[in-house]
């Protein structure tokens, strides 16, 4: 079922989404080479603590940390650690959930770290592009599906490949709630969009092929054919007057 949210819930969620941007918008201060992903976890957790608010991620499904940090061919779910250094020219994707006042907030962003080569910086702005193209369809009357198609134009026609196996998700007063969102299918199938319906919509989008896998630590998942893999995220309401972002500054 999905849930339509009332202008308090969005109101509470859009408190929630605006930690996250501001956590977000933080971490492109503070990533650099040198620095480990356990530090910038430890960064982020100190900050949606600091603003009141819980992260979201941190011992759900018994998940260990604040953050999910994935570099270079880590599609997601990458485990912060002190032993993961960032290094010049590696990218590193962050996706942050919180939640205050019984709602949540999510998004995820892939930042370059110091100089990073072209190639990989045309990954990160079409993985960016493409989520806005999603966003685009997140309108009244539209398909689910739409957003899905919309994403996987964009992608294919830059010849990249869009990840099958992790899906976008609908948010509110769980993490994850219906409907699922594919970044990939045929327009014009599934629900109706209607207003009050948030959605946490999120292209991941392979330098290769799509295929992944999940390393022994039962989360981190990596492209199978070692390719750069890029990840970003907004959590979107859709409106009478289209499409808003909640995780934006």
């Amino acid at each position: 079922m999905i849930i339509l949210k009332s202008q308090q819930e969005i109101a509470k969620m859009a408190a929630a989404g605006r930690i996250v941007a501001e956590a977000l918008d933080g971490l492109k201060n503070i990533v650099r080479p040198g620095i480990t992903t356990l530090e910038l976890d430890k960064f982020t957790e100190h900050f949606i603590i600091k603003k009141g608010a819980r992260p979201a991620f941190k011992g759900y499904r018994d998940y260990p940390a604040t953050i999910c940090a994935s570099i270079n061919n880590q599609v997601v779910h990458g485990i912060p650690s002190d032993k993961a250094v960032l290094n010049n020219g590696d990218i590193i994707s962050i996706d942050i959930g919180a939640e205050i006042d019984g709602f949540y907030g999510d998004a995820a962003i892939t930042l370059p770290v110091g100089n990073i080569s072209p190639e990989a910086g045309r990954l990160l702005e079409i993985t960016e592009i493409a989520l806005y193209e999603g966003i685009k369809m997140a309108v009244i009357g539209k398909r689910l599906s739409d957003i899905s198609n919309a994403v996987q134009t964009c992608v294919e026609k830059n010849s990249y490949s869009v990840v099958r196996d992790f899906v976008g998700h609908g948010i509110g007063q769980s993490l994850h709630e219906e409907p699922q969102i594919p970044n990939f299918g045929r327009a014009g199938q599934g629900p109706r969009l209607k207003s009050g319906m948030t959605l946490a919509i999120e292209p991941m989008v392979n330098m290769g092929r799509w295929e992944i896998k999940i390393l022994e630590d039962n989360w981190t998942a990596v492209t199978k054919d070692g390719s750069l893999s890029a990840h970003f995220e907004h959590t979107i309401v859709v409106t009478e007057n289209g499409p808003e972002i909640l995780t934006k500054l």
